[in-house]
């Protein structure tokens, strides 16, 4: 039960009222004593005073909760020592005694002190008990109204602190998430770049072809503004177009296209549908082995595995045709004869609208025409030997021997283990690497 509720109940309870000080100014003493006599017994604290300057004096010195003032005093009178009191004490509750003919005067107090109630000469003193009590009641209800209110306000404060220190804590989770997001992207990426290296060991004449597609395909791609979504699995499919080669043997993957029997084309032409096979368990992979299964097939409708046509070949796969044999017939992968930069086009041009989707080719030599090279995506770099490399330095670049070879991927970073496993492998080959480093802007 409250401290307000067992007040009501019980209004004689000292533990209730006497959190109350009442201060009763008047010039008379009987008038004092009737009303020392009349409170105490209800456990308030009893304060009085015989003139308003001492009343003054009184509320200077402590808090006072209830004024109970006379009317009619020398020197001062009650209107005038409210009006001071109000001023020190604004919030005691205020109550005049006054007679009948004080009524001009009860105004001027009314309004000059705010009084909460004026009562009058000789008084009630149940009417007068039950006055106070109201009014410290009402008193009551205010000063919880005001904790209350600096508790709410206090607890918001807390509360507003509490979300900046967890908007501080998600943010600070966010950006470890993505740094970490970005960590794993880019060990994605350079898992898929050794993946596709796998294969071009196996034989010379493919050692950075796939690296070399990837690029073009690329550049096709952004060319025709594909969506970010679709560029990423185009990127993916051209670095593992010829995944499914891989169990090929050296003799069909040393010779061209073009110079296969039957049998062997037979052999060959499966491994687009092997690559999707080998991807398809990835779920990052399935849009790129889509791309896989079908870059070779025509865009008349005579290529393989699903012979489609047209616009029912995917977007990219149509891209990654045109990446693919305009890298491959430079290299010597379709023909016997490796072809110059201008018959490897005049070879695509051939194709068009047979092979080739027109409008892929379009935007290819729109790419070719600009003079655009793949360097111009690389960040700025530095070219270091071994000896210069730091642990924490990055790749700029792809790593790769003078044979094509890929050794570590682009945005690598490097530790002390990888620069003693490069210095090996200088010294075991007999010639040394340049290692394109990103170069850290100030």
């Amino acid at each position: 039960m409250s401290e307000l509720a067992t007040r009501r109940e019980n209004p004689t309870a000292a533990d209730g009222a006497a959190a109350f000080t009442l201060l009763l100014v008047d010039d008379e003493a009987n008038i004092l004593s009737s009303l020392k006599r009349l409170f105490r017994p209800q456990g308030y604290r009893v304060v009085t005073a015989e003139s308003g300057a001492r009343g003054l004096e009184v509320l200077k010195a402590e808090a006072v909760d209830l004024i109970i003032s006379d009317m009619r005093m020398p020197t001062m009178n009650g209107a005038q020592f409210l009006a001071a009191a109000r001023a020190l004490r604004p919030d005691a509750v205020r109550v005049l005694l006054t007679g009948y003919a004080d009524i001009g005067s009860t105004i001027e107090a009314i309004n000059a002190g705010e009084i909460h109630r004026y009562v009058s000469k000789p008084w009630d003193d149940r009417e007068m008990l039950l006055i106070v009590r109201q009014a410290l009641e009402r008193k009551e209800l205010e000063r919880e109204k005001a904790r209350l209110e600096a508790l709410t306000q206090r607890q918001n404060e807390e509360l507003k602190a509490l979300n900046a220190s967890l908007e501080a804590k998600v943010a600070e989770r966010t950006a470890e998430l993505q740094q970490a997001h970005e960590k794993l992207k880019t060990g994605f990426l350079n898992s898929i770049k050794l993946f596709s290296n796998l294969i071009e060991l196996r034989a010379g004449p493919l050692a950075g072809h796939s690296r070399r597609v990837a690029e073009h395909a690329r550049r096709i791609g952004q060319a025709l503004k594909l969506p970010q979504a679709d560029m990423q699995d185009l990127f993916f499919a051209a670095l593992l177009h010829d995944i499914g080669k891989i169990g090929l043997s050296d003799s069909l993957l040393a010779k061209p296209f073009n110079s296969l029997s039957a049998d062997e084309r037979n052999e060959v032409v499966k491994h687009p549908a092997k690559g999707e096979g080998l991807l398809m368990g990835l779920e990052q992979l399935r849009g790129a082995a889509r791309l896989i299964r079908a870059h070779h097939e025509r865009f008349d409708g005579l290529g393989f595995p699903d012979r489609l046509s047209g616009i029912a070949i995917p977007l990219g796969a149509r891209i990654l045709a045109v990446a693919n044999d305009y890298d491959a017939v430079q290299q010597g992968l379709i023909s016997t004869k490796r072809a110059s930069v201008q018959e490897a086009w005049d070879y695509l041009q051939g194709g068009r609208g047979k092979r080739y989707d027109p409008q892929v080719l379009d935007a290819f030599q729109a790419v070719l025409g600009s003079g655009a090279k793949p360097e111009a995506a690389f960040p700025l770099s530095l070219a270091l030997t071994s000896d210069r490399l730091a642990p924490g330095m990055a790749l700029a670049r792809d790593l790769v021997t003078r044979d094509g070879v890929l050794l570590l991927a682009r945005d690598y970073i490097l530790d002390a283990s990888l620069i003693e496993l490069i210095r090996n492998f200088e010294a075991a080959e007999g010639y040394r690497l340049i290692i394109h480093i990103v170069e850290r802007t100030k």
